[in-house]
């Protein structure tokens, strides 16, 4: 049986430790590396030359940004990244398996909330209003404004254009983030790196 060499990314030990517990009880799989950074986890990748790697895309090292839209977001940059296959934090551990598996085989893996955001992407129904990356530049200006706490009054007046126009430039953005409230546009914003 062809071993399946592993490794993980991610910034939480325990996390790691955990993952490691269980994918070495696969009598094909091995975790032949860890790294809790981006930073340190070129010279393990270098060194283990693994197979599959599993990264978590938020290597934060706390808060992880809420909202499917953020999740979504980032399962189609990964894909256009080449990523092969994406399952969230949430996936049991015979999906988990099972996903290693196929990647491995060449194959796509994805969890079926994963999938799902493929298939809306793919006919259109998530973008009607655009995605995360179709921010524009005004918006991107008007997301700023957002985090300093300025109001739709306040952020017209800088930008020289009415309340009325800020208010459809912030429901734009909230639609784009999948946000139901300014803070959470901001927050995914900042997420996300566009702010």
């Amino acid at each position: 049986m062809d071993e399946i060499r592993v490794a993980l990314i991610e910034d939480h030990a325990i996390v790691r430790q955990g993952l490691r517990a269980m994918i070495d009880r696969e009598p094909d799989l091995r975790v032949v590396g860890e790294a809790p950074s981006a930073g340190q986890a070129t010279a393990m990748l270098e060194r283990t030359r693994p197979k599959v790697v599993l990264l978590d895309l938020r290597l934060t090292g706390g808060s992880e940004c809420d909202g499917l839209s953020a999740d979504e977001w980032l399962i189609l940059e990964s894909i256009k990244q080449g990523a092969k296959g994406f399952v969230l934090k949430d996936v049991d551990l015979t999906e988990l398996v099972r996903a290693i598996r196929a990647v491995h085989r060449g194959e796509s893996a994805f969890d079926s909330r994963s999938a799902g955001v493929v298939v809306r992407w793919m006919h259109g129904s998530q973008r009607s209003g655009g995605a995360p990356g179709d921010i524009t530049p005004r918006e991107r200006e008007i997301l700023t404004l957002l985090a300093r706490g300025l109001s739709n009054v306040a952020i017209g007046q800088r930008l020289y254009i009415s309340a009325a126009t800020v208010k459809f430039h912030v429901g734009n953005v909230m639609q784009k983030l999948g946000a139901r409230r300014r803070a959470e546009a901001v927050y995914a914003a900042s997420k996300l790196g566009l702010i």
